[in-house]
């Protein structure tokens, strides 16, 4: 394991000094050694014990000081530094199977590519394909490699959970023998990130159930097979759980194995106080089953209100079901629009015309096209003219779809001082303003806050976009002063999103109660980049409901009349 450690962390000084343009034997140099070690049959420590590393061929004196190095430390300083040379991003492409070097350095170079989401995007808009010794099959490879590096990350994103569970639960629903199937855990909880699949089966058949669930297409390898659980592993490499039970007992079992465990803890703590026994088969009385068959008379049993799956996470949940006062949460069918789409006209891969008619599809009664500013040039940002063409467009469309609003936005780039990448003279013709921070990053907590007060301040800002930069699984979110820009956002009336993008969930669900809290209204948008991603809706709404938001927290739960008057425009 040690031999292809340090094999590992040559070929990646060699992928990086081979970005920054090093010396090609340098470079070759440390490949040879990557290649070498780890094809020796014994352990390095061995060479190391014995002072022989130098008859490994390619170990010279300079490598055989890294490789103790790393052995002693388990890590590399050269490594390290050099790393530091490059946006992390980079580094994170170079581990897309497929994705060497010089393609990521073309990608860097010629488009400013510095993340897996905004090249994902950028395949989506065209622009790589654009790039000399690129193809249309490339592409292809290159999403299929990002594809295969989320799923092999230890959690996955919110939507790729759901799709996996929406797949297994259609295909187990067509058996008679299913009764009752729903999928439970963190992904029923709607966290931002799942580990695995759970999926609770009620039947009386229970072989035929595992018999069904075991051989499905997707499935790659059996973990576990038995009558009440079995465990599978996808083609994808996401271990997926059935359970089945008696329908008798599915209600607590659906509670128990939904969680959260702080939730559950708590659940049975309250049981104890009134002289009952709470398990996964039912709420007892001595021996005596009470309750069990459906999670409302657990609930009721209890002495409290249903409690949705969003809200079970002890943070106040069930002392507001015990007083009747749980929020009425915002859903799917309440959102009338989306106000953060990006169309052709910058980094989308989508028509205007395209996210209408999917908008139209939704039954939505507004959709605003927020594409980047003018600065943002790595996203195709916006100048004056190429914004009267995009009207003009826009005019057409709107004559042609009259039963939807086609609103004229933008995502407005947020420098580094605070200013706003468009003068106010543009601004103002705009009917909806969509602020974000898209670089400096490693700014101090006061600057970026400073940055973002500054934008709410401007009158013709109506909303501050993914306020943290998160980007799950390529950028840990900065820090801002939450309470200051909470504060701010009351005072000017300044809208914070929910960006629904799998990987941002930016508000998360505890700022989005902070926010609420301080009287901050907020808007639920998707940031697509293609007319598809309009779908993602479901995600935010999801982090809404954790946060305890209602349809009146929500700014595009308004009919059109309302949200026109809202925004002024």
């Amino acid at each position: 394991m040690k031999n292809q450690e340090i094999a590992n962390i040559f070929r990646k000084i060699a992928q990086i000094l081979e970005i920054k343009g090093g010396n090609p034997f340098r470079i070759r140099a440390y490949e040879r050694a990557a290649q070498n070690i780890e094809s020796i049959p014994e352990d390095i420590e061995i060479f190391i014990k014995e002072e022989r590393l130098k008859t490994i061929p390619g170990i010279g004196k300079d490598l055989e000081e890294k490789i103790k190095e790393i052995v002693s430390n388990g890590r590399l300083k050269y490594l390290e530094d050099l790393t530091k040379e490059i946006p992390q991003g980079i580094i994170d492409i170079l581990n897309i199977p497929g994705v060497g070097p010089r393609t990521a350095k073309l990608l860097y170079d010629e488009l400013g590519i510095r993340d897996i989401v905004m090249l994902e995007r950028m395949i989506h808009a065209g622009k790589v394909r654009k790039l000399p010794g690129i193809r249309e099959k490339t592409e292809e490879n290159i999403l299929h490699g990002i594809e295969l590096l989320k799923r092999g990350h230890e959690r996955m994103d919110l939507k790729t959970a759901m799709d996996v569970a929406d797949s297994f639960v259609a295909q187990l629903k067509k058996l008679k023998e299913v009764k009752r199937i729903d999928p439970a855990g963190s992904l029923r909880r709607g966290k931002d990130t799942v580990r695995d699949i759970d999926i609770l089966v009620s039947s009386k058949a229970s072989k035929k159930v595992m018999d069904k669930f075991t051989t499905l297409p997707d499935v790659k390898e059996i973990l576990a097979k038995g009558p009440t659980k079995s465990s599978i592993l996808t083609i994808g490499n996401i271990q997926v759980d059935v359970r089945v039970v008696k329908d008798a007992s599915y209600g607590a079992s659906l509670m128990y194995f939904t969680g959260s465990k702080a939730h559950n803890i708590k659940l049975r703590q309250l049981a104890i106080k009134k002289g009952l026994k709470l398990s996964e088969y039912g709420i007892f009385r001595k021996d005596k089953s009470i309750a069990g068959k459906t999670e409302e008379e657990m609930y009721k049993t209890l002495g409290m209100a249903y409690i949705v799956p969003e809200l079970r996470e002890d943070r106040g949940e069930l002392e507001a079901a015990e007083e009747r006062s749980l929020p009425k949460l915002v859903e799917l069918n309440d959102v009338k629009g989306d106000l953060h789409v990006h169309s052709t006209w910058s980094d989308g891969g989508s028509s205007i015309e395209d996210l209408v008619i999917k908008a139209r599809e939704l039954g939505y009664e507004y959709i605003a096209i927020s594409d980047h500013s003018q600065g943002l040039k790595i996203a195709g940002g916006l100048n004056k003219e190429e914004l009267k063409a995009k009207r003009k467009e826009m005019e057409k469309l709107s004559k042609k779809y009259r039963d939807i609003r086609i609103l004229f936005g933008t995502e407005v780039d947020i420098d580094s001082d605070g200013n706003l990448d468009y003068p106010d003279n543009i601004l103002k013709e705009m009917d909806i303003v969509i602020a974000a921070v898209h670089s400096g990053f490693k700014q101090s907590k006061d600057k970026l806050t400073e940055r973002i007060v500054k934008a709410c301040r401007n009158k013709h800002v109506d909303i501050i976009a993914h306020l943290t930069g998160k980007l799950w699984g390529a950028r840990e979110p900065y820090e801002v002063k939450f309470e200051e820009i909470f504060k701010v956002c009351r005072d000017t009336s300044t809208v914070l999103e929910i960006n629904s993008f799998p990987q941002r969930l930016d508000l998360n669900d505890i700022n989005c109660r902070m926010a609420k809290d301080f009287r901050v209204k907020l808007a639920i948008n998707t940031d697509a980049h293609i007319a598809q991603q309009l779908e993602m809706m479901k995600c935010g709404i999801a982090t809404a409901r954790r946060g305890w938001l209602e349809k009146e927290d929500i700014l595009n739960t308004l009919p059109f009349g309302e949200i026109s008057s809202k925004l002024g425009y």
